[in-house]
């Protein structure tokens, strides 16, 4: 069933100009003496900037995405577009930070999905496939119920396997997926049956995808449910970590109407799952890089992993045992740094070089970066800034935001802003006319605890005005008088 939603209003907001990306000509010779790069973008779900091997994580080991860091670049200052999933990735397709996007946090649509992308956005999807490129994206969409304007088939994508609902993608062991068009039942599912691992599925259709189009340029959007609650993985891959923990079981939803359907479903040991879990992400990682290996793609193919949003602490998680935000406060649903600070690494042999960079950068940034080693399309009015000229080894040419912005919907609404080492944050816009303003130097104090307000009330001033000016309104995602949807 299919609902009919009014985008009147909502079309004003999201129209864009297009043109051919500006790419400085000395830059793009970098590129000309290669056919069209591949790209392969790999979105990890609520994983922390803590969580993998070398950024500090003890308990889980991630070796091939250790390696793929050590052999590239390692953005330390980058952020995800959101505290949660849909408007993160709104704002990657989009080019458009939370203030502009036209999805800006979770809505729901019953019976399946979330509220969707209109058909004005021209995304990143489009972009590339109107470049030559041929697009699929594997895991989790959210962007717009099935049928909708914001079904992946009609946003640009060609080929789509996996969640389209990201309530659904709550659930691993799920009673459906879709293929395009075609909702695919999983009869080993039925039930209460534990018969099919969603994500051994759509790693099998990814590494079909890059098979299937080795002859021609791809850009390969995989945005995995892994390590979102719940907190579940195949026996074998549990087994390796059964008895390593103190263990604290986790009481969830094992019938009635949301079993499956959302519902988190119970666990006995939550910390040698979300174990499991992680290093199977990490497998599946060095399976996509052996596939392009083996096809001999590996030399001509960016390859960027990185995460929607900080760690969550649904389902049984334990953020605070793994320390999975690292040296940053905050979580999932928080605009403090650990709520969006995320880890991204970016490796292209012979184009990148290893190594390691501050240059802070957001996922709005994502669509201008590809359009300018690709020399695709890329609307005129995006919020983003390409980062080509650091991945390339000009950081000298490289532009730099005046500041970043974020708002979010949820728990009263709320705001940042970073400019420079400086960051402001207020909340409950909801429950007061004018919040009081926190504010941070990121520099001497990373992990936001020393607020320097009253000390610097000009600063408070100055980044009060940039919340007020990158705020857009929006008739369905309204920042002061929000709706709260779980994801």
């Amino acid at each position: 069933m299919q609902q009919t939603i009014c985008f009147g209003l909502l079309l004003a907001l999201g129209l864009f100009s297009c043109s051919s990306g500006s790419v400085d000509q000395s830059r793009q010779d970098d590129l000309s003496d290669t056919p069209k790069p591949n790209i392969v973008y790999i979105l990890a779900d609520d994983l922390g900037y803590g969580d993998l091997g070398f950024t500090g994580q003890q308990h889980i080991k991630t070796p091939n995405l250790d390696r793929l860091a050590e052999e590239g670049m390692f953005f330390a200052s980058h952020y995800s577009g959101s505290t949660v999933c849909a408007p993160s990735r709104s704002t990657l397709v989009s080019g458009l930070h939370t203030g502009h996007a036209p999805v800006r946090g979770n809505y729901e649509i019953q019976p399946e999905g979330q509220y969707p992308l209109p058909d004005s956005v021209f995304t990143i999807f489009e972009s590339l496939k109107a470049a030559g490129y041929t697009t699929g994206a594997f895991g989790k969409w959210g962007l717009g119920y099935p049928g909708s304007e914001g079904d992946p088939n009609n946003q640009g994508v060609d080929v789509f396997f996996g969640y389209n609902c990201q309530r659904m993608g709550h659930n691993y062991y799920p009673y459906h997926l879709w293929h395009n068009q075609d909702s695919l039942v999983l009869e080993e599912n039925a039930g209460t049956n534990l018969g099919l691992y969603a994500p051994d599925l759509i790693q099998e259709q990814t590494l079909k995808f890059i098979e299937d189009n080795q002859e021609n340029p791809f850009f390969l959007y995989v945005p995995s449910i892994i390590p979102h609650a719940e907190l579940i993985a195949p026996g074998e891959e549990m087994a390796r970590h059964l008895g390593r923990f103190e263990e604290t079981p986790y009481q969830g939803v094992d019938e009635g109407p949301n079993y499956k359907i959302g519902g988190y479903m119970s666990q006995e040991n939550p910390r040698a799952a979300f174990v499991a879990m992680v290093e199977l992400l990490d497998r599946q990682v060095g399976e996509i890089l052996a596939k392009l290996e083996e096809l001999g793609l590996r030399e001509n193919t960016l390859v960027v992993f990185t995460s929607d949003n900080g760690p969550h602490l649904e389902g049984g998680a334990d953020p605070e045992f793994f320390d999975s935000n690292g040296p940053y406060r905050g979580h999932k649903r928080d605009l403090y740094e650990g709520g969006i600070r995320v880890p991204m690494i970016a490796n292209w042999p012979g184009k990148i070089s290893p190594g390691k960079t501050d240059h802070p950068s957001a996922f709005w940034d994502v669509y201008a970066t590809f359009g300018e080693i690709t020399g695709a399309t890329v609307p005129e009015n995006t919020d983003g800034i390409s980062f080509a000229p650091t991945l390339l080894g000009r950081a000298d040419e490289q532009g730099a935001h005046e500041f970043l912005y974020w708002e979010f919907v949820e728990q009263g609404g709320k705001q940042a802003v970073r400019k420079g080492p400086w960051k402001a944050i207020r909340v409950n816009l909801s429950r007061d006319d004018d919040p009081p303003i926190e504010l941070y130097h990121l520099e001497e104090d990373p992990g936001e605890q020393n607020n320097l307000a009253d000390q610097q009330p000009e600063r408070v001033a100055e980044l009060k005005a940039l919340m007020q000016s990158s705020h857009r309104p929006n008739p369905v995602f309204k920042l002061y008088a929000a709706e709260r949807n779980e994801e």
